[in-house]
């Protein structure tokens, strides 16, 4: 019995000395690696680290120094991966919400490091270091000469992350301590960014087949844009083949900048075609709001042949991390109360840059901005101002492997609409195209 018990204290005891010196040679080891990274020998304490994060994944302490490590060595990807797996443990744990918008704000993903930051202040309320950090990330987006987003400006798409592509040239911090030095320094000296590739050419082609009364119906454009001190000029030139007749618009759009908050979207289109409006007028003036907001109010004229018509448009956007959100509304006052309302949800997803995303677009209701569709010699555009319709589509835009410079956008869309003859009745459209941008 006795020799039980001393069987029973000897396994216990070498459990716990065991354990004990498991525990001390990760506290012997991270304290090697922690000496190691804050001497500038990241590579060496990286080694260390991971071998401790790989036998105790629970170990936050390591994890978190690995996460810094690969941040201080620009490899912001793999930090930018640690921190994540970290937030989703511990979501009050403010260091780390410190360091992960550090490591976005060193490799100049000003939007990720805003995302992250409204993220973090919904856990971490009223810290003031959060906040400073939001600010400077804020004063860097808004710095910098890019049109800024509107529902139509198709040019900019979130302009103001393209700096996203340029590699983080600041000295890695090696001190938690001078990490409030460095971004103070950045939030200084934030340089005003300048895209030496200030021209783009734009050719797109798109076709539309009904499943019922209409033969498929062609589209195409090409388009010139220049970038210049006040603002994007970009004239267009639109083709239409419509039920066996052709016409040609021409289009020229403006994006003059009057301040940081304030810029906006000017359109003029003219054409002689019977398939098109002789005149169509756009205007839309943006303003930047805090918290990544953005809103817009404008209006639409259309002149035809027959009768003019007038739309109020306006737009609600907000910037969440790497996603854009935008609600566009119209509105078309009409005597006898035969007003109608229409609506646009947009959302996109930025990638790499802002040459890269994916996007949803889904609107219904009625809109002035429908393309015109004719029946012998009669256009029906303006019938075209009171159906009912529903609409989706999907896009995607990428840029070349070897050229960045060309860029390539696919787009496929489907329309419920209700018919022009019968109103009880509807018919399907389905649209595909493609757009080649190349800059230079």
């Amino acid at each position: 019995m006795h020799t039980k018990y001393l069987y029973s204290i000897l396994f216990f005891g070498f459990i716990c000395f065991y354990c004990n010196s498991q525990d001390t040679s990760n506290n012997v080891s991270y304290t090697k690696a922690y000496n190691l990274a804050y001497e500038g020998k990241h590579r060496e304490a990286k080694d260390i680290l991971v071998q401790i994060v790989a036998k105790n994944p629970t170990d936050t302490k390591a994890r978190s120094l690995l996460a810094s490590t690969y941040s201080w060595s620009r490899q912001y990807n793999k930090a930018r991966n640690e921190f994540n797996k970290l937030i989703s443990k511990n979501k009050n744990n403010r260091r780390v919400w410190i360091a992960a918008i550090k490591n976005e704000l060193y490799a100049k993903e000003d939007a990720i490091a805003l995302g992250i930051a409204n993220k973090a202040l919904m856990y971490v309320q009223n810290d003031k270091e959060i906040e400073r950090l939001k600010e400077i990330t804020l004063k860097r987006i808004t710095s910098k000469k890019y049109p800024k987003l509107g529902w139509y400006n198709k040019e900019s798409s979130v302009q103001s992350i393209k700096d996203s592509k340029k590699k983080s040239k600041e000295k890695p911090l090696e001190k938690e301590s001078l990490a409030t030095k460095t971004i103070d320094t950045l939030d200084v000296k934030t340089p005003t960014y300048k895209d030496p590739l200030n021209n783009r050419f734009s050719i797109r082609n798109l076709v539309t087949v009904f499943n019922d009364r209409y033969d498929p119906m062609f589209y195409s454009s090409i388009s010139y844009k220049r970038q210049t001190l006040a603002g994007s000029i970009i004239p267009r030139i639109n083709y239409s083949h419509r039920l066996g007749k052709d016409g040609v618009q021409y289009e020229l759009d403006f994006y003059p900048k009057f301040s940081k908050r304030f810029y906006a979207y000017l359109n003029y289109g003219f054409s002689n075609a019977s398939i098109y409006p002789n005149h169509k007028f756009a205007g839309d003036l943006y303003t930047n709001l805090p918290g990544a907001f953005e809103f817009s109010a404008g209006g639409r004229y259309i002149g035809f042949k027959t009768r003019n018509v007038v739309s109020i448009t306006n737009s609600f956007g907000h910037y969440r991390g790497n996603y854009y959100f935008s609600l566009r509304s119209y509105i078309t006052p009409r005597p006898n109360n035969l007003t109608r309302v229409s609506g646009n949800l947009l959302v996109r997803k930025y990638l790499k840059d802002a040459d890269n995303y994916w996007g949803v677009n889904f609107g219904m209701g009625v809109s002035p901005e429908l393309r015109q569709i004719i029946s012998g010699d009669v256009v029906l555009a303006e019938t075209q101002l009171f159906i009912e319709s529903q609409r989706l589509s999907l896009e995607y835009q990428f840029t070349g492997k070897k050229k960045k410079s060309n860029i390539y956008k696919a787009n496929i869309a489907v329309r419920r609409q209700e018919q022009i003859i019968n109103s009880k009745n509807f018919l399907w459209a389905v649209s595909a195209g493609i757009t080649y941008n190349v800059k230079f």
